[in-house]
């Protein structure tokens, strides 16, 4: 989001987002393999954005599965092994809210976090669910974490059937560091289509799981069921990359590190 100001997405920043999901501009493919395609847009001179999209066909998972499992906070602490903390901090409407997530990092990178208004919009079997990075006076930058910035992430769901859909999953995302080669060479080839495949996996045992976990409680289906304080936007400003911690990490060296098991 380029604006001054925090707004709520509305109908053209979805057909944006959903546009570029399924450009092949400016795009370069970097791996396509077992039903998964990642792609990259080469760095801008001067700037550290990076740019992945990442796609994949999954059988045997209906899109409205693969929509409750993005959504389900409490199912991705179980399935997503990257995880170090995740939460929601409040409501804004009935399909947007602001959250806090961070993540492990291949070391010996810093680990980074985020704060992010997210908003969603179901388009028949179809959805979209996307994010930008803002600012919360109550969840300011921590010093063990580098604070990264999320121009534009999300994820784009077509159903192709009853029990089949595809997933893509765009990020236009500062890290706020000069990384090495290494780890933008090992995102688009290992952690990028590694992350798809437990989405998949951790889609075939959502049902199970739910249903000794609050089945009836879906609150990104049923508003109503959403217990999240509300926020207004005047609490929140844009988050500018240029005002958070730069590190320069672009000398470390790759360290071996046992994988966990997908």
């Amino acid at each position: 989001m380029s604006g001054q100001t925090v707004t709520i997405p509305d109908d053209q920043a979805f057909a944006t987002f959903k546009a570029e999901c399924l450009s092949e501009d400016g795009w370069t493919m970097s791996y396509n393999k077992a039903a998964i395609t990642v792609w990259t847009q080469a760095l801008e001179e001067g700037k550290s954005i990076h740019k992945i999209k990442c796609q994949m066909v999954c059988k045997d998972v209906s899109a409205e599965t693969m929509y409750d499992v993005l959504h389900d906070i409490e199912y991705r602490r179980k399935w997503d092994t990257n995880v170090i903390e995740t939460f929601d901090i409040g409501r804004l409407t009935a399909n947007a809210d602001v959250g806090y997530y961070s993540w492990k990092c291949p070391k010996p990178l810093r680990n980074r976090d985020v704060i992010t208004l997210r908003s969603w919009l179901p388009m028949g079997r179809d959805y979209i669910i996307m994010n930008y990075s803002v600012k919360h006076a109550k969840y300011p930058p921590k010093k063990d974490m580098v604070r990264a910035v999320s121009i534009q992430t999300g994820y784009m769901i077509v159903s192709q059937g009853p029990k089949t859909c595809t997933l893509t999953y765009l990020a236009q995302v500062d890290p706020r560091g000069s990384l090495p080669k290494w780890v933008v060479n090992k995102s688009s080839h290992f952690l990028a289509p590694r992350a798809m495949k437990k989405i998949n996996k951790a889609c075939l045992r959502y049902a199970e799981w739910k249903q000794r976990h609050n089945p009836s409680i879906k609150p990104w289906l049923s508003p109503e069921q959403n217990t999240l304080p509300n926020i207004p936007l005047s609490e929140l400003s844009i988050q500018r990359a240029e005002s958070l911690e730069n590190i320069d990490e672009s000398c470390l060296a790759e360290t071996q590190e046992r994988e966990d098991s997908d």
